[in-house]
Formats: structure tokens, C-alpha cells, sequence
């Protein structure tokens, strides 16, 4: 017998069994699958169809998508792929498309077992249990351990299941779904096993399920989830003292939980006339957040006996005491469900707050960074004049104020105050970075420890400023994490001396302009007094108050307001351009000279000029020099990058041993973290 197949050029020859004189294996050219029973073959070319796929027909009406047909297609992915609807691996070869706009797509196999199903038995697939014994759960493949059902993709040995020869992995239970119900929450039309290609949220708990299967009405775009449809009308919540019932009824209400509105299927507590999510119910009792110190508690309503607003100590929007939050009544500390669960890497949840006040009855030891080897006493104070740092091999002195214009070898900003010194090495450290743990706790996390780690460039994960100096080491299992002083001690308030009148507060996400710098705020951390709409940029909140620049020989002084009103007065005496008179600048009181703040500070104001890089291993990605190399900024004469024959006018790399020098730009650096030579 032979057949003409649209897929080939040459008819094709039926074989009820394939022959075994060759020991290599035939594909299916259609499904891609190892053709071993009844098969269509071409003598000439070698081309096989399993005799399933060869007669498959060109058009299927399938009854799990039933607003248009499904045709059978050639498809050549190249870099555009997708999933099959029902087993959730990648589509190759032929595949059934929907040719409308709908994103139903199967693999040809997958297709036709399903549409068998459905015609052999509506009622069920009782017909499958006779072929394919069930699965035992108590020792089962590691394959099988981690498989999902392809109805409903919970994990395939959570209940009783088909193994089926096919590869097709099926729930007991789910075998066993009506093909159509009548549902109370959609009292209109009768609902219908389906694909989800439209993307519907769930109408009972709002959640969109991608893979699968849902009860959907296509006329009226309504789904159910499959677990959403039993009627299970008691749940009992840990965090209140009664249980709640599910109305399926559509009205439009407050969560009592979380206080976010809702308008679909709701669970009522009817003793406290409390209407809530379904996912709200499950809410964690006590959670540890990194905004608090102290563990927080859900509450349905918060009870006070003071008059006055609450205010969420994340957005910083009032929170009302009638729906549910998380609040400490030790600090009178409250926040937002949907704020403080946006984030779950900000948030952990524990047993009870004896539990966690148990974890961390012994905390991770701070570790101290120095010996002291001399000291004096002056009063009640104890000044350690002179201490032996881990991160340096010579003793280091301390001085009262600082002589030249040094840069601290931990921070890289401008020593202003009293400082560690080494004679023999310049090395220098701030009395306080000095000061600063080898060791301490992540807060609020206390399994993470941040390590300092000396002598390094780095780029600060957080803020993702260039850094040379110290840095924080977070590690895990699998990477380390490097994190500037800066964003290592992060506060959630903190005062500025550019409005020296309030608070300043952490918004986690804000959009505006910042006060300081006047570029806008693009939805990110921020802080600002909102009674007043002063912002500023994190980062504008760690300005160093002084700073070095060649355009004066004294140092400049970050300034907050403009004294005069002259207009003429109002530029920028390094680039010669206007400035805004309303935000930040520095000025040298001497001179009377006021610039921009980028045009101090550049593109790089945690960098230190002079130290080495070590070659030890391949550092650029485009060019390795021999020797060490040296950040400098050149000020003067300007010579020619040694990459892009362009003048170095900024940060760049440069060889003391011979005239090579590169912009730092041009340098490719192929690594976030870089040792330093001292």
C-alpha cells in the first residue's frame, strides 16, 4: 500500500513492521519520535512517518479549543519557539496551530491523544487505567519524583496516577474531570475543559494559570482552575479564630486581610462579617522584615487607644486600622500587607516570636579589625594612638587632623578629620573605617555575614557605583557579592544638612526630582520628607562634603543654597555653563568659585588614584598589558589613549614601566572584582 504525503516528494510505502537489517535507528519525520511499529517509508530517500502521524489529518476541530480549527503545520523554529499547550516541551517539526490569534499550539501526538480522549469516553478515561497499571508512590523513578501532571501541573506523585508507555504524565483525579460543568459563579452558560489561551485569571481566587487546563465559558471569557471548582466551602486560618466560607457570588468588597479591594468570589468569616482573598487567608501569622527590627504580626484591625494617622513605614501612606496589616505594637510600627510581602527576598516568616528571639539569643560576633599596640587615656575616653589593621603589615599611627590631601585607603573620599597613618607605606584609613568589623551579621538576615574585604575594585551590587578600597563580601553556595561601605549601612532615615528641619525617610520606589543633584527619580529608592516634597537620590544623601578639584587650590565646600540672586553669578566656573541656583553645588568661600557637582566629582568619585592592578590572571577581555598598572586621572598634556588614540582627560589606566595608558573605558574589564596591589 502506498501513500502520497503532503510533507514529501515521493509516495511511501507502508511496512507493518520495520525491518531490523540495519541497526540504525529511523525518526519520524513528522514527530521526530524513533519510528519502531506500522510506518510509512520512501525507499529512495529514507524519509519515515510513524503511521499514527501519516494520517493525521490536516485539520482538526479539537474539543479542548473549540473556537477554531487546528491545522497541521511545518514549523521551523529558527529563534522563535514556543511550548505545546499540553506537555509544556518545545514545538519542532509539525505542530497543530490555531491560525487565528489564539495561542493554542500542540505537538502533533499530543494532539491526537487528546482529542482521543474526549471521543472515546466523555465521561472519563477509564480506558487508560486498562492499559496502564497505577504508579506506586513509595519508590518512584527520580524522573517520575519530579514530573507534573499535564492537567492541572501540581506534582505528578502528590496522588494516584497513570504511567502511560506514551510519556504522557496524568493525575488519577484528573483523568477523571467532567468534560462540561454548571458552575454557581457562572450561572449563564455551562463551562468546558479548555486550554487557557486566552490568558484568563481564575474568577473565584484571580490568579492567571499559563499551563494546563481550566473550566472556561469562551462566550462570556470566564475561568475556573481546575482546584478552584470543588466546592470546599471551610478553611480554617491560623491567624483568626474562626473559619471562613467561600461565596460564589460576584460583589465588590474590601479584603479584611490584606485591605486591597475585590470583586470576584470571595471567603467570608460570617461571626465577624469579614469578607477576604482566598490567597489572604493563608497569610503568614508573625514575619521578620528587613524595615523592622523587631518581628511584626498580622492583624485584621489594629485596636489603639490614640487618636492620630498610621502611616505605612514603607510607602508612607496611611494605613487604615479597620483592615488587615502587619504591625508591632512595641514600636507602633505598621505597614501595608501588599508593601511589606511585594518583595520576598525582604521578608522571611517564623513559628513565633519566641522562636526567633531564640535564633538569635547568640548572634554572629562582631569581629574586630585591629590590635590596639598604644594607647592613652584622657578622662573616661581610652584613644588607641597606634594599632596593627589586618588589612595592612606595618602599624598604623593615628594623627588628630589631617596634613596634605589624603585619600583613605578603605572609603577612597577625602581625609578631613583624624586618621591611621603608616609612614612607610602613605597607607591611610579614617578613625572610623579603621574602626569598621571584619565580620558582622547581614541585618535582619544573621545566617548572612558580610566579610571586609581589603585592597580591591569592585562594582557595588547595590548601587552599582566603581569602587576602589574596601568592600563587603555577602556569600552563599554559589557566588560572592560585593557591596560598597555605603550601601552596607543603609538606614531607613537619615537627616541632611540641606534640610536640616525634618526626618528624611527610605522610599523603597519613587518617581520625582531629587533636591540635590535635579535629575529626576525613576522609580527607585529615594529619600524625602513628604511634608515638605524634599527628595533625594540615595546617592545624593552620601555626597562627601569636601572635595579636590584643580580649578581652585583650596578644597570646595558642598553647599545647599545660593546667597546671591545675581543672575550673572549663577555659572559654573570649571565647565563655564549655567547653574540652577536650587540645587546642590560646591563652592570655595576663599575664592568665590562654585561648580557643578559632576563636574567635581566626575564619572568616578570612589575611585583612588595609585593603586596597581595585579595581572595575576586574564583581567581585560581585549587587551593584557605585562606590567602592573596605576589609576590616574590626567589633568594635563593629555596623552593619547594607547586603544583609541583619543586624549585621556579622565579616569584611565596607565604604566609606569613604559608609555602605555588606556581609558578605563577602552580597559573592558571582564571581572566585577579586581585585588588591588597596596
Amino acid at each position: 500500500m502506498e501513500i502520497q504525503h503532503f510533507s514529501h516528494n515521493h509516495p511511501l510505502v507502508f511496512e507493518e513492521e520495520r525491518s531490523h537489517d540495519s541497526d540504525e535507528k529511523a525518526y519520524c519525520n513528522v514527530c521526530g519520535e524513533v519510528v519502531s511499529g506500522p510506518t510509512y517509508s520512501c525507499v529512495a530517500c529514507g524519509f519515515h512517518l510513524d503511521k499514527k502521524c501519516a494520517e493525521a489529518p490536516l485539520e482538526l476541530n479539537h474539543p479542548f479549543h473549540r473556537e477554531h480549527s487546528l491545522k497541521l503545520t511545518i514549523w521551523t523554529a529558527g529563534k522563535y519557539w514556543f511550548n505545546c499547550n499540553f506537555c509544556n516541551k518545545r514545538c519542532d517539526n509539525f505542530v497543530y496551530l490555531c491560525s487565528i490569534t489564539c495561542k493554542v499550539r500542540l505537538h502533533i501526538k499530543c494532539a491526537l491523544f487528546t482529542y482521543s480522549i474526549v471521543k472515546k469516553n466523555i465521561g472519563g478515561l477509564q480506558h487508560i487505567a486498562h492499559k496502564d497499571p497505577l504508579i506506586s508512590t513509595e519508590n518512584p523513578s527520580v524522573k517520575l519524583k519530579y514530573a507534573h501532571c499535564f492537567v492541572c501541573w501540581t506534582p505528578l506523585l502528590d496522588s494516584p496516577c497513570f504511567s502511560l508507555d506514551c510519556g504522557f504524565y496524568l493525575h488519577k483525579k484528573c483523568v477523571e474531570l467532567p468534560f462540561e460543568i454548571n458552575h454557581l459563579c457562572h450561572h449563564q452558560h455551562s463551562m468546558l475543559l479548555q486550554f487557557n489561551s486566552d490568558s484568563l485569571p481564575c474568577k473565584i481566587c484571580q490568579e492567571t494559570q499559563v499551563k494546563g487546563f481550566v473550566y472556561c465559558c469562551s462566550m462570556c471569557k470566564v475561568a475556573l482552575h481546575i482546584e478552584c471548582v470543588p466546592p470546599s466551602p471551610f478553611i480554617e486560618d491560623c491567624s483568626h479564630e474562626h473559619s471562613f466560607t467561600r461565596c460564589l457570588r460576584r460583589f465588590s468588597f474590601i479584603c479584611g486581610a490584606c485591605g486591597m479591594s475585590g470583586n470576584y468570589a470571595s471567603y467570608i468569616c460570617s461571626t465577624c462579617a469579614l469578607p477576604a482573598h482566598k490567597n489572604c487567608i493563608s497569610l503568614q501569622r508573625i514575619i521578620k522584615s528587613m524595615w523592622h527590627h523587631h518581628p511584626i504580626f498580622h492583624h485584621y484591625f489594629v485596636v489603639e487607644n490614640e487618636c492620630g494617622i498610621l502611616e505605612c513605614g514603607i510607602c508612607h501612606e496611611e494605613v487604615s486600622k479597620e483592615y488587615g496589616s502587619y504591625y508591632c505594637a512595641e514600636c507602633k510600627f505598621i505597614v501595608h500587607v501588599k508593601c511589606v510581602l511585594e518583595d520576598t527576598d525582604c521578608y522571611y516568616g517564623i513559628e513565633s516570636k519566641d522562636v526567633y528571639e531564640k535564633l538569635n539569643e547568640n548572634p554572629t560576633l562582631v569581629d574586630p579589625s585591629f590590635l590596639v599596640i598604644k594607647e592613652i587615656k584622657l578622662g573616661e575616653n581610652v584613644i588607641h594612638t597606634e594599632i596593627k589593621h589586618f588589612s595592612h603589615e606595618h602599624n598604623l599611627v593615628l594623627y588628630d587632623e589631617a596634613r596634605d590631601d589624603k585619600c583613605c585607603d578603605c572609603c577612597s573620599l577625602l581625609i578631613e578629620t583624624s586618621f591611621y597613618h603608616c609612614s612607610e607605606c602613605d597607607f591611610c584609613l579614617h578613625k572610623s573605617c579603621a574602626a569598621l568589623p571584619r565580620k558582622k551579621p547581614l541585618w535582619p538576615f544573621p545566617e548572612i555575614s558580610l566579610m571586609l574585604t581589603p585592597n580591591c575594585f569592585f562594582i557595588c551590587e547595590l548601587c552599582g557605583s566603581n569602587h576602589t578600597g574596601f568592600a563587603n563580601r555577602a556569600s552563599d553556595e554559589s557566588s560572592s557579592k560585593y557591596i560598597c561601605l555605603q550601601c552596607g549601612e543603609f538606614p531607613w532615615s537619615c537627616t541632611s544638612q540641606g534640610h536640616k528641619e525634618h526626618l528624611l525617610s527610605l522610599y523603597p520606589k519613587y518617581n520625582g526630582q531629587c533636591n540635590a543633584c535635579g535629575d529626576s527619580i525613576d522609580d527607585v529608592s529615594a529619600y524625602r520628607c513628604k511634608g515638605c516634597n524634599f527628595n533625594l537620590h540615595s546617592k545624593c544623601t552620601r555626597l562627601p562634603q569636601t572635595a579636590r578639584h584643580k580649578c581652585d587650590e583650596h578644597r570646595l565646600t558642598l553647599t545647599y543654597n545660593e546667597d546671591n540672586d545675581y543672575l550673572e553669578y549663577h555659572y559654573c566656573d570649571i565647565c563655564e555653563e549655567r547653574r540652577n541656583p536650587n540645587i546642590w553645588f560646591y563652592h570655595c568661600t576663599i575664592c568665590d568659585k562654585s561648580v557643578h557637582l559632576k563636574c567635581v566629582l566626575g564619572d568616578y568619585p570612589f575611585i583612588k588614584f595609585g593603586p596597581f592592578i595585579k595581572f595575576g590572571r586574564r583581567i581585560f577581555t581585549e587587551t593584557n598589558h605585562p606590567h602592573s598598572l596605576t589609576f590616574v586621572k590626567k589633568v594635563f598634556l593629555y596623552p593619547e589613549c594607547c586603544k583609541c588614540g583619543q586624549p585621556c582627560s579622565d579616569l584611565a589606566l596607565e604604566c609606569a614601566e613604559c608609555n602605555y595608558i588606556i581609558h578605563w573605558s577602552c580597559s573592558k574589564i571582564d571581572s566585577d572584582f579586581i585585588e588591588l596591589a597596596q
